[in-house]
């Protein structure tokens, strides 16, 4: 893991007066992004996570061994390729790996890493350039703007590291 996503992230400046986001078809191809978008959401509503698993590592995402996507999760359409999930880690319900952010004068792309046996929590939203490292938590409805160090539970929005209760 590395310092701050921002030093991980590939700044890509964009022309003309409008936003980044006018831009998106000469960053990726729109029948790429059709294709991508089709099968995500074929993902999103099947409940046979072998599928999902197969259907991913054809967009290009590298799924490891007995990885689990919770319905309604959803990979990064445009670049799903820059996707890691190791084995036995789970995206959970309606949780969000995003690969790039459009901004106004430019757009930004970076790896999304989630380690061995990660769990990202309901309605999660992981930003490019985080790693989530082995063993660690992601509580429901929390935004990662940072990596995760292993074995560490965040929570909140932003997600910061959570105590835990011992008892």
């Amino acid at each position: 893991m590395t310092g701050p996503r921002h030093d991980d992230l590939d700044r890509h400046p964009t022309p003309g007066p409008r936003n980044s986001l006018f831009s998106w078809p000469a960053a990726k191809h729109p029948l790429r992004v059709m294709v991508n978008y089709a099968v995500i959401l074929v993902c999103r509503i099947s409940p046979s996570l072998r599928l999902k698993n197969w259907l991913l590592r054809r967009l290009g995402v590298t799924v490891g061994t007995g990885v689990a996507w919770g319905l309604e999760s959803t990979p990064d359409v445009f670049w799903p390729e820059l996707i890691t999930v190791r084995d036995d880690a789970i995206v959970g319900y309606d949780a969000t790996l995003l690969c790039h952010e459009f901004l106004q004068d430019e757009y930004r792309t970076g790896e999304v890493v989630v380690g061995e046996r990660a769990m990202i929590g309901a309605g999660a939203i992981v930003l490019p350039g985080v790693e989530i490292g082995a063993d660690a938590q992601v509580a429901a409805n929390s935004l990662v703007t940072e990596d995760v160090p292993p074995e560490t539970t965040v929570a909140g929005v932003p997600a910061t590291p959570v105590e835990s209760g011992g008892r």
